[in-house]
């Protein structure tokens, strides 16, 4: 049972009294501190009455003239809470877990001494506010994050097929899966070893698992159809539909980005920088924010050199071909889709297609770096 601390005659608490509150969110429950005066404090249950409680506590504090505003860490459930206080008015501050670690790193750790924590910090307007997007946005997510989940499902099984077929002598060829003459034959082969029964269920899940993904595929097209920034991006050889829906629901509104640096660091494609007086250290990318996001981006890159017979001429390109002969395959993908971010960043910020001529020479990344400087300047 839940236990609620109050104090109902507030004391000192003074017409338009400004009150921080601060929210140590779970799945079942959730507790609260308070700045500002000793009024609220306690543990609520993340339910329908346990959120009326709250709200008729925080009531009462509007009812005297206080007030009130909360911050919560992004959770799971933090959009929920969040919506749950600003159908009254209360405004909520979401914080980025990644840039407040004040609470991960406190030597005291209780529900309580986090929720008063975080209370101090949003009294003094110091936390780091984390971006939550829209709701259609968060659908388009939704469905990405289910199609991945589904395509990961279906490979684990093919490769559940292909490691029976190795068992018993027979060779792997990964495209026999894809037709119905090479799934008869291995269908054969893996009757004749035994592995009927299970061969069946394994192939009838993936023909599942297929339809669903293709379902999955057709209401992403349905959401994203006349969606500027799709439009925009699939303009961009190698580019496809999912591609560019991913990197649209990611990116979410471009304009967050005041820069392209500050958007290949929300990828995760830059790297990590140690500076100490003159000595600089770079390491690996840092792999911070969406990892849907960086795929997109690596796959941006995969398509493009795919499409060698139209992208062979972008200076892109003779880069990724130099890079990967002289380091690594791998470092000239990311590479390669750093400056991709930079090319998507500009794109989106210009409301303009992907031009092909610019390409051949520097000037894209001279116009990205003039506009970079004219929104820094403006800001």
């Amino acid at each position: 049972m839940v236990t609620i601390h109050r104090n109902d005659d507030c004391p000192g608490l003074e017409e338009g009294m400004r009150i921080s509150v601060g929210v140590d969110l779970h799945k079942t429950q959730f507790t609260v501190a308070a700045r500002g005066a000793e009024t609220l404090h306690g543990q609520y249950a993340t339910t329908k009455e346990g959120y009326a409680a709250f709200l008729e506590q925080l009531g009462r504090l509007r009812k005297r003239g206080a007030e009130v505003r909360l911050a919560v860490e992004s959770t799971g459930n933090a959009r929920y809470f969040k919506r749950q206080m600003a159908q009254e008015g209360y405004p909520v501050v979401v914080i980025n877990s990644l840039k407040f670690k004040v609470i991960n790193e406190s030597v005291k750790k209780t529900d309580r001494h986090d929720a008063a924590t975080i209370a101090e910090f949003l009294e003094k307007d110091m936390l780091p506010e984390a971006w939550l997007c829209d709701e259609q946005t968060e659908a388009l997510r939704r469905l990405l994050k289910t199609r991945s989940v589904l395509v990961r499902a279906r490979v684990t099984i093919q490769n559940q097929i292909h490691g029976m077929l190795v068992s018993i002598g027979m060779e792997d060829k990964k495209a026999g899966l894809q037709s119905k003459r090479g799934r008869q034959e291995m269908l054969d082969a893996l009757k004749s070893a035994g592995y009927g029964l299970e061969v069946h269920a394994l192939m009838e899940t993936i023909d599942m698992l297929s339809e669903r993904v293709k379902m999955l595929e057709q209401e992403i097209a349905k959401k994203v159809r006349g969606d500027r920034d799709v439009q925009l991006l699939r303009t961009i050889p190698g580019c496809g539909l999912l591609t560019a829906s991913t990197i649209r629901a990611y990116t979410d509104d471009i304009r967050r980005f005041v820069s392209y640096k500050q958007y290949a660091a929300y990828a995760g494609l830059v790297p990590w920088v140690q500076r100490s007086n003159e000595t600089v250290h770079y390491g690996r990318i840092t792999k911070r924010g969406p990892e849907a996001l960086r795929t997109a981006f690596v796959q941006l890159v995969l398509g493009m050199v795919r499409n060698r017979r139209k992208t062979g001429s972008y200076r892109l390109m003779h880069d990724y071909t130099a890079m990967k002969g002289s380091k690594s395959t791998g470092k000239a993908i990311i590479a390669t889709a750093r400056k991709l971010a930079k090319i998507v960043w500009s794109m989106l910020m210009e409301g303009k297609a992907f031009d092909p001529s610019s390409m051949r020479d520097r000037r894209i990344w001279e116009k990205a770096d003039a506009m970079r400087t004219s929104i820094a300047q403006s800001a």
